[in-house]
C-alpha cells in the first residue's frame, strides 16, 4: 500500500528574508494605496473597490496554483497591504469612527478570524496552508491583519502625537521583543509568527507615511508613484536573488 506524500505549505518559509520583503511589501502598500487614493483623487471608497478587485484575482491565482510560487505569493501580499490602506483609510476616515474606533473594529475582525481558523482546522501554523479551505482562512486573516495595521499605524503616528519616526521605533522595538522571545524562550512559534506578521504592517504604514508625507508634517515628501516603484523593484530583486521555498519543505 503506498502512502500519499503529505501536502506541502503553500507560503514560505518565515525566514530573514521574508521579513525584509514583508516590510517592503507592506510599505508598498501604504505609498501605493495612498498614490490611487489621494495623488490620483479617487477616494477611498473607490481605492477599495479597486485593490478589493485585485484581491479577489490575486488570492484566486494563489489557491489555484498546486505549489508554492514566490511572485504570486508575494503579489497576493501585496494587494492585501493595498486594499488594508484603502479600506483602512476608508473606515478610519470617512466612515467617520476615527482610528480607535478602526482599531477597535479591526482587532475584533482579526480576532475572529483566527479564532474561527482555528476551531475549524485545529490549527493556524503555516506549515499547514496546504489547500483550499486553509488557503481561504490564512488570506482572510492576512487581509484583516493588514488593515489593522494601517489603522494601528496612523493611530500611532497622528493620534498619539509620536510621529512617522516614532511610530517606527516603537514598532521596531516590538519586533525585536518577538525577535528575543524566539531566539531565548519556549513561546509557541506559531503565535509569534502572527504577532510579527500584524506588527510589521503598522510598520510599513509609518515607513511609507514617512517617505511621501509632507515635510512639515514630520515626512520627506518623495513622490508616492516613485517611492512605490522603487520599493515594488527590491521586491521583485529580493525573489529574484533570494531563493525561498516552501514553509513546510524538509530541511
Amino acid at each position: 500500500m503506498s502512502t500519499a506524500a503529505p501536502s506541502l505549505s503553500k507560503v514560505p518559509e518565515a525566514t530573514l528574508v521574508f521579513w525584509l520583503i514583508k516590510i517592503a511589501a507592506t510599505t508598498l502598500g501604504e505609498t501605493g494605496g495612498d498614490a490611487v487614493s489621494m495623488s490620483m483623487n479617487l477616494g477611498y471608497l473607490t481605492g477599495t473597490i479597486i485593490f478589493s478587485v485585485v484581491f479577489a484575482i490575486a488570492v484566486s491565482a494563489q489557491i489555484s496554483t498546486k505549489r508554492f510560487h514566490p511572485f504570486v505569493y508575494w503579489a497576493t501580499i501585496i494587494a492585501t497591504t493595498t486594499v488594508g490602506t484603502t479600506l483602512a483609510d476608508f473606515v478610519d476616515r470617512s466612515l467617520g469612527i476615527g482610528y480607535p474606533g478602526g482599531v477597535v473594529l479591526l482587532s475584533t475582525l482579526l480576532g475572529a478570524s483566527i479564532y474561527i481558523w482555528y476551531r475549524k482546522m485545529g490549527t493556524i501554523s503555516i506549515d499547514s496552508v496546504s489547500n483550499p479551505r486553509a488557503e481561504t482562512f490564512y488570506w482572510v486573516t492576512i487581509m484583516f491583519s493588514q488593515t489593522l495595521g494601517t489603522a494601528l499605524g496612523d493611530w500611532t503616528a497622528d493620534t498619539a502625537g509620536l510621529g512617522y519616526a516614532g511610530g517606527a521605533m516603537i514598532f521596531g522595538a516590538a519586533l525585536l521583543v518577538i525577535l528575543a522571545l524566539y531566539l531565548w524562550s519556549n513561546v509557541s512559534r506559531t503565535g509569534l509568527f502572527w504577532a510579527a506578521f500584524i506588527l510589521t504592517r503598522p510598520l510599513g504604514a509609518v515607513v511609507g507615511d514617512f517617505l511621501d508625507k509632507p515635510v512639515s508634517a514630520g515626512g520627506l515628501a518623495l513622490s508616492r508613484y516613485s517611492a512605490s516603484a522603487a520599493l515594488l523593484v527590491f521586491v521583485i530583486g529580493a525573489i529574484l536573488v533570494f531563493k525561498q521555498r516552501s514553509a513546510a519543505t524538509p530541511h
